[in-house]
């Protein structure tokens, strides 16, 4: 089960919103939403998670670029929403780079099945991301200085687990206003 939100700051505290993303396909698409969340230009965090697997940290700065960070990269690119945080740039990739198909070991068990999980750990997870094959760290990945500034550090953001959302938002001082479209 998925949730996403917006928060997007104001002069007069944080303002959330519930946020469907089956309409967004891109990092750009999700940007977008997040810019449509503040007229002013105000920070907008898109938070992403995924019960008891992964989390996603979205930020925009007015016009500047994304930041992101997500809890567990291999995790993530199981899942469709996660696709469009990792980034070619988030996890260290030239997009130009393409994989060698024949290479991979595809032996039918990619559509979920898994004969040994205990070898995709040790290997990390082979996943197509932004239409490339290629295999994703375990653990996390990106910006994890993100919510310095907001009062999260780095240190913080990357031992939460079960409920971070939760979490975050209690850390900015957010949470009533998270679980009004919780």
């Amino acid at each position: 089960m998925y949730f996403a939100a917006l928060l997007a700051r104001t002069e007069d505290g944080w303002e959330a919103s519930d946020t469907e993303l089956d309409d967004v396909e891109t990092l750009s698409d999700l940007a977008e939403l997040a810019r449509e969340a503040s007229p002013d230009d105000d920070t907008v965090l898109v938070l992403i998670e995924q019960e008891d697997s992964w989390f996603g940290v979205v930020r925009i700065d007015g016009e500047e670029d994304p930041r992101i960070f997500v809890s567990d990269a291999a995790a993530a690119a199981r899942s469709s929403y996660g696709e469009i945080l990792l980034t070619d740039e988030l996890l260290g990739r030239d997009p130009g780079d393409d994989v060698d198909l024949d290479a991979l070991d595809l032996d039918g068990t990619e559509d979920g099945e898994n004969e040994d999980a205990d070898e995709d750990e040790d290997q990390g997870a082979v996943s197509t991301v932004n239409g490339s094959a290629e295999a994703v760290p375990h653990g996390p990945v990106g910006d994890a200085g993100i919510l310095d500034d907001l009062g999260v550090g780095e240190k913080e953001l990357r031992s939460l687990s079960a409920d971070a959302v939760t979490e975050i938002a209690d850390a900015l001082g957010a949470s009533e206003v998270l679980e009004t479209v919780r």
